[in-house]
C-alpha cells in the first residue's frame, strides 16, 4: 500500500503547500527519506534526476526549522550550479509558503550587494553554490554557528567541477553537531571519499540502481558520419510539430550551442529557439529558462551547464547532439525529459570519434542504448577532409588512452607522409645556402631563418 503526505505527520502548512503544487502521490525517494530525515538520521540518497528528490529532503527540513527564528541560518543547501540552486530555492519557497520561513539563495555571476543585503535581514535557509558562500562567510557576512542542517546536492556533480576542495573547507567552517543529508545520481569514488568525510553512520537510500536512467525514458541512437549530417538530422526530427513539442539540445562546447543556436534561429525565427551556456549573463540565461519553462520558446539549446537544475515537467525530447564526454551528464542530461512520471524521448547522434564514449556510458548505465537508421529523407554528406582527419586524431587518442602501447594508424600515416622530407628550420636558426650553379656550395654563412624566407620570396 502506497503512502500519502498526510502518513508523513507534516504540518497542516506544509500539507496545504504541497496539496497547491499539484503534488498527490510521494515518490519512491519520498517514501524513504522523509520519515529517516525528520527522525534526525544522516542520510545518502542515490537517487536519478526528475524523481523528487529535492521534495525529499525539502519537506522535511521545513518540518524541522517550522517557523521564522533569529538572524542567522540553521539550514544550508549546497547545489553545484546557480541553476540547479535558484531551482532548489523555487522548490523551497513553493512548500513553505504558509510559513514564514526565511530564505535567500547566494551564487556567483553577479556582484554580491544585493545578496548582502538579502542575509543582513534575517534567514533561516541559505541556498548557495560553494564558491560564492565561501566569498561571503570569509568576508564575514555569514554566522554559520546555528546550523543545524547541511544538505549537499548533485555531489557527483560537485566533484566532476573540482569542488572538493571548497566543500573541505565548508565542513571546516560549520558546527559538528548537525544532520547530514547528501544526495548524488552516482556514486563514484569522490562521491564516496566525500560521504565519509561529510556523514556519520548515514542510512542509505536507493530507489534505483546508481547512473540507471529514470523508465520514462525512451532512448534512441543515430549513428551520423558528420557535422552537416547531424545538422540534417535535426532539421528532419524538428518537422515533425506534433511530437517534439519542446525539446533540449545539448552540446558539449559553448561555440558549437551558438553555431546550432544561429542555424535554428535562421530557420525557425527569434521567437521559437534560445541557447544557454556559460558566456552568457545571468539574467540572459534565467529569462532563457524562464520563457522555456513558460512554454514561449519550443527549442532550449544548451551546454551541460544546464544539465542539472533545469526543472521543465513537460519536455517532450531531449537530443544530445554531441555525446557528452563526462559520461555521468548522459543520465543528467536525459532527465531532463520523462520527469515527475511522465514519458519523454532522448536521441542521441553519434559520429564515429564518439562510438568510445557510448560505449563507456552502455556500461554505466548497465543497458545497450538501441540504434535506429537514419531516415530516408535525411541528406548524408559527405565528410570533409579536416573533418575526417579529426576523427581519425580522436580515435587514435582514445585507443592510446586505453592502450599507452598503440602507435595508430594516424600515427603512421603522418610518419610516412613525413619520409624523406626535408626537416623544418626553426625561426632564428641558421641555415645554409646553396649556390645556384651545379654542384656548387657558396662559403658556409650563418643566417636568419627570416632573411631566407625573404630572399627566397624575392627570387620567386
Amino acid at each position: 500500500m502506497s503512502l500519502s503526505f498526510e502518513d508523513f505527520k507534516l504540518n497542516r502548512q506544509i500539507l496545504n503547500a504541497v496539496a497547491d503544487a499539484g503534488y498527490t502521490l510521494p515518490t519512491p525517494i519520498q517514501e524513504k527519506a522523509i520519515m529517516p530525515i525528520l527522525s534526525g538520521q544522516d542520510i545518502m540518497g542515490i537517487a536519478q534526476t526528475g524523481t523528487g528528490k529535492t521534495a525529499a529532503f525539502v519537506l522535511p527540513m521545513l518540518m524541522k526549522l517550522k517557523y521564522a527564528q533569529g538572524n542567522d541560518a540553521r539550514s544550508l543547501i549546497i547545489a553545484p550550479t546557480r541553476e540547479l540552486a535558484m531551482q532548489i530555492e523555487q522548490n523551497v519557497r513553493t512548500f513553505a509558503k504558509y510559513t514564514d520561513l526565511r530564505t535567500v539563495v547566494l551564487y556567483g555571476g553577479l556582484g554580491p550587494k544585493t545578496q548582502i543585503a538579502e542575509l543582513k535581514k534575517g534567514v533561516d535557509i541559505i541556498i548557495s553554490t560553494p564558491g560564492r558562500f565561501l566569498d561571503l562567510y570569509l568576508a564575514g557576512n555569514i554566522n554559520t554557528q546555528y546550523l543545524k542542517f547541511l544538505v549537499m546536492d548533485e555531489a557527483d556533480k560537485m566533484m566532476d567541477m573540482g569542488f572538493i576542495g571548497s566543500i573541505h573547507r565548508i565542513l571546516e567552517v560549520v558546527p559538528r553537531k548537525r544532520q547530514n543529508l547528501l544526495f548524488s545520481a552516482t556514486m563514484s569514488d569522490l562521491v564516496h571519499k566525500i560521504s565519509g568525510d561529510f556523514l556519520k553512520h548515514p542510512t542509505v537510500i536507493e530507489v534505483a540502481a546508481q547512473a540507471t536512467p529514470a523508465e520514462t525514458v525512451s532512448q534512441v541512437l543515430y549513428k551520423v558520419p558528420n557535422l552537416k549530417t547531424k545538422l540534417n538530422l535535426l532539421q528532419h526530427l524538428l518537422k515533425d510539430t506534433e511530437d517534439f513539442t519542446r525539446l533540449i539540445i545539448f552540446c558539449k562546447t559553448k561555440t558549437v550551442a551558438d553555431n546550432i543556436f544561429h542555424f535554428l534561429e535562421r530557420r525557425y525565427g527569434a521567437e521559437q529557439v534560445r541557447v544557454i551556456h556559460a558566456n552568457k549573463g545571468q539574467n540572459t540565461r534565467i529569462n532563457s529558462i524562464n520563457a522555456f519553462k513558460d512554454g514561449d520558446i519550443r527549442i532550449l539549446v544548451a551546454t551541460d551547464v544546464a544539465s542539472r537544475g533545469l526543472d521543465v515537467t513537460d519536455v517532450s525530447h531531449v537530443v544530445n547532439f554531441d555525446v557528452p564526454i563526462i559520461i555521468e551528464d548522459y543520465v543528467h542530461r536525459i532527465g531532463r525529459t520523462g520527469r515527475a512520471l511522465q514519458t519523454g524521448d532522448a536521441i542521441t547522434f553519434c559520429s564515429p570519434s564518439e562510438e568510445y564514449y557510448v560505449q563507456k556510458i552502455e556500461k554505466l548505465i548497465r543497458q545497450q542504448i538501441p540504434v535506429i537508421e537514419i531516415p530516408d529523407g535525411v541528406f548524408i554528406d559527405d565528410t570533409p577532409y579536416e573533418e575526417r582527419q579529426d576523427i581519425a586524431r580522436e580515435i587514435d587518442l582514445q585507443k592510446r588512452r586505453d592502450d599507452p602501447e598503440f602507435k595508430g594508424a594516424f600515427h603512421e600515416k603522418k610518419a610516412k607522409n613525413s619520409k624523406g622530407a626535408k626537416p623544418a628550420v626553426k625561426a632564428g636558426a641558421t641555415a645554409k645556402v646553396r649556390n645556384n650553379k651545379p654542384g656548387g656550395v657558396r662559403k658556409r654563412k650563418s643566417v636568419k631563418f627570416d632573411a631566407v624566407h625573404k630572399k627566397d620570396k624575392k627570387k620567386k
